[in-house]
């Protein structure tokens, strides 16, 4: 081996090098469940850029990090698809088994790519496929990390979460018994928790860490998807050569951060600017996600306008978490179309992917699912006004665009079917005007600066056709360049997103206190994911393109027009950017109780929590978790959303019980004459003092198991419980706490 060849080998040896023993060291005992998922997710992405490498053959690593949620999207659909229709049950050996066979047909795949002489794989990038493998393990390793500080599955929307999982952990068929609602359904979007289960089987670990490996390795995609399509995006704007190819890097790493780890302006008024001037003594991170209707209060107005960062470390693996990482490959697969346009819509790929995606948003987080319909509508639009600019123009494009329209929504009904044949929509009551408004400082503070730097960008662009000596606009699609023509497609629908909860939402069960709460939260998430995107790569690409002309002697002309003066405003307004991630570390410092140091990591055990907290019950669950096969149902106190230690044992184990979260299942079934009945129904069981109505109770809800613990003292007092143990045998009892099988 040459000496050059075993330098280049042993610097790129040693960060991956490092990164494994740093995650030995700061991870211990969990290493090995990190180690197999990240792992995991490598033979997936292998296998899968016999698909991936064609998806996005217009990009320079060929898609290596999308092919990794490509796989796990198209398995993980097969395996969803085929339980659901009841040809498979749902098993570990359906998942590997499945999973074999995708792995197979892409060998047969490579292969015949091979004979055609194209390439899939991204050998003539392998520095870039080394750095992106660098930068995923490096982040997914810090917010494993992180999470290790605050691993417990309690409070917010974690008992939920967990719960799906621990209930389809179970379960052979989907959707699987509704741990709230014992001989009902799971009547919700549980796509997401979904594909963490999928993966927790695949792989052979167990639920209680996977819980926070998914929303880590969410978290780890979240930096690396955007790195290389806002790499790409830079590398085809600017024309960058190799020896340059450093500029699209630092766009690529600050869309990253921008997505994953940055706040928002709140916080820099909020938390530093007045802190500095003594008006707030302190920020609470939440703040930045609750502030229309909360500072100041405005009664009948309380929003929600949440962003990433604050998601991964709450630590909820909620729906809108999850699906992050799928759109995020729908936007890469839309600008690797966007780029590579030529073939009939019936025979691109593209089309066919993008509809199972949607689809599949349908059953992971169903608001994603208009807002990307409407991504991909304008998208495809706009792609073909540019492919068709040279002949018929608006025509064409409208034909091409109305047929893969149709197309999309086809495939998405057609692949999402199994979801809505078991699914009652009860949760959307029609469509509502806003009565209470945003104030403008408000608004401003949330959004002005994501406007203030895309809104130019837009219009500079649009102003382009002025140039042109005919001013048409087929002239404008023939001359704009594909990333910008993206980028102002993603702009104009992330404005959107930001101005329809100012006027409409969405009316559920929360209208009388927060009617917009939800639409405002579900739209402006995305908004801000799209917002970060572009950021990125409008600051990049306006800032590098100013400093290049700025070169020499330039007489400028007013305070803007002076290239160097715009290279400026560019360079403070990248550091404003990168100076949200200060969020970030207040968060972290707020919700760990300090910088995380080693000796104050815990564990990634989600369940951990439970020994110190009701160690009995925990020891009851344990019981059940070990001696309890399939889904009988398990009678505990009724619980409140969000309260405490509620449902803590039908959560934990994935057992259903009669009836869980009053709230949850209030928006899941809109049924209150039921839910006020089975709650009542629970209560006498507990309580009452005649043995016939306790059967007879016992008996019409099929209840297997009673358990008797700290909650169920706490909500009913005192409990006959030597008539219930009459009933049935004691299985279990450790203090007050006793288990009885009736």
């Amino acid at each position: 081996m040459k000496p050059e060849m075993i330098k280049k080998t042993i610097i790129r040896v040693i960060p991956a090098a490092f990164l494994v023993a740093l995650s030995a060291f700061l991870l211990k005992g969990d290493v090995w469940t990190f180690w197999t998922w990240y792992l995991l997710a490598g033979v997936l992405g292998i296998v899968g850029m016999a698909v991936t490498g064609r998806l996005f053959r217009g990009f320079a690593d060929k898609g290596w990090m999308f092919s990794k949620v490509v796989s796990i999207t198209i398995t993980g659909f097969l395996t969803w698809f085929l339980v659901s229709v009841r040809i498979l049950k749902f098993t570990t050996v359906t998942c590997v088994g499945i999973t074999a066979a995708f792995g197979v047909a892409c060998i047969f795949l490579y292969e015949r790519q091979r004979r055609q002489g194209y390439d899939c794989l991204p050998i003539e990038n392998l520095d870039l496929v080394y750095a992106e493998e660098i930068l995923f393990f490096a982040v997914f390793l810090l917010w494993t990390y992180l999470a290790g500080f605050h691993p417990a599955a309690h409070g917010t929307e974690k008992f939920m979460d967990y719960g799906f999982m621990e209930a389809m952990m179970r379960s052979k068929t989907l959707p699987a018994t509704d741990l709230w609602y014992s001989q009902g359904k799971i009547n919700y979007y549980y796509g997401g928790q979904y594909f963490a289960v999928f993966l927790t089987k695949l792989s052979g670990t167990q639920v209680e860490l996977t819980y926070n490996l998914m929303r880590t390795m969410i978290a780890a995609f979240a930096f690396v998807l955007p790195f290389s399509l806002i790499r790409q995006m830079l590398k085809d704007r600017m024309k960058l050569k190799n020896h340059r190819e450093w500029i699209a890097e630092a766009g690529g790493i600050l869309a990253g951060i921008g997505v994953s780890m940055s706040g928002n302006l709140h916080y820099i008024i909020y938390g530093v600017i007045l802190r500095l001037l003594k008006i707030r003594e302190d920020y609470w991170f939440p703040d930045s996600t609750r502030y229309i209707g909360f500072d100041p209060a405005v009664e009948g107005d309380e929003t929600i306008h949440e962003f990433p960062s604050y998601s991964f470390v709450l630590g909820d693996l909620h729906a809108h978490v999850i699906n992050v990482f799928l759109v995020l490959l729908v936007l890469g697969i839309l600008y690797a179309w966007i780029k590579t346009n030529k073939e009939k819509s019936w025979k691109q790929k593209e089309i066919g992917v993008l509809g199972l995606l949607l689809g599949m948003f349908l059953f992971s987080n169903t608001w994603d699912f208009m807002i990307y319909y409407v991504v991909i509508c304008g998208t495809l639009f706009f792609g073909n006004l540019k492919r068709y600019s040279f002949d018929s123009a608006i025509p064409a494009a409208i034909k091409w665009s109305v047929i893969q329209w149709s197309e999309v929504l086809v495939i998405a009904v057609a692949v999402s079917l199994p979801f809505h044949l078991a699914f009652h929509n009860v949760m959307v009551q029609g469509v509502g005007l806003v009565q209470i408004h945003t104030a403008f400082y408000q608004f401003c503070v949330l959004w002005a600066f994501p406007l203030l730097v895309s809104a130019p960008f837009v219009i500079g662009i649009l102003k382009n056709i002025k140039t042109f000596s005919d001013k048409r606009i087929k002239n404008f699609f023939i001359n704009v360049e594909y990333p910008d023509l993206y980028g102002v497609v993603l702009i104009l629908c992330a404005v959107g997103l930001i101005f329809i909860p100012e006027f409409f939402y969405v009316r559920d069960i929360y209208e009388k206190t927060a009617p917009r709460a939800n639409t405002m939260f579900k739209l402006t998430y995305q908004a801000y994911i799209i917002f970060e995107l572009m950021m990125a790569y409008i600051l990049v690409s306006f800032t590098i393109s100013r400093i290049k002309t700025g070169k020499g002697i330039i007489k400028c002309r007013g305070l803007l027009r002076c290239p160097k003066r715009q290279a400026l405003a560019g360079i403070i307004a990248i550091l404003l950017f990168v100076s949200t991630c200060g969020y970030l570390c207040n968060a972290i410092n707020h919700w760990f109780n300090g910088f995380p140091r080693k000796s104050a990591y815990q564990t990634l055990n989600a369940t951990g929590y439970l020994e110190n907290s009701i160690p009995d019950d925990a020891e009851a669950i344990r019981w059940l978790n070990k001696n309890v096969k399939g889904q009988p149902v398990v009678l505990e106190a009724c619980g409140d959303s969000y309260q405490n230690y509620d449902n803590r044992v039908s959560a934990m184990t994935g057992l259903p019980t009669v009836l869980g979260w009053y709230v949850h299942e209030w928006l899941w079934r809109n049924n209150l004459e039921e839910e006020n009945q089975r709650k009542a129904d629970v209560e006498t069981i507990y309580t009452s003092t005649d043995k016939n109505k306790i059967q007879e109770l016992i008996k019409k809800y099929h209840v297997v198991y009673l358990f008797i613990g700290t909650c169920e003292y706490e909500k009913y007092g005192k409990i006959n419980t030597d008539l219930l143990d009459s009933l049935g045998q004691v299985v279990f009892r450790k203090g007050k706490t006793l288990i009885i099988k009736v």
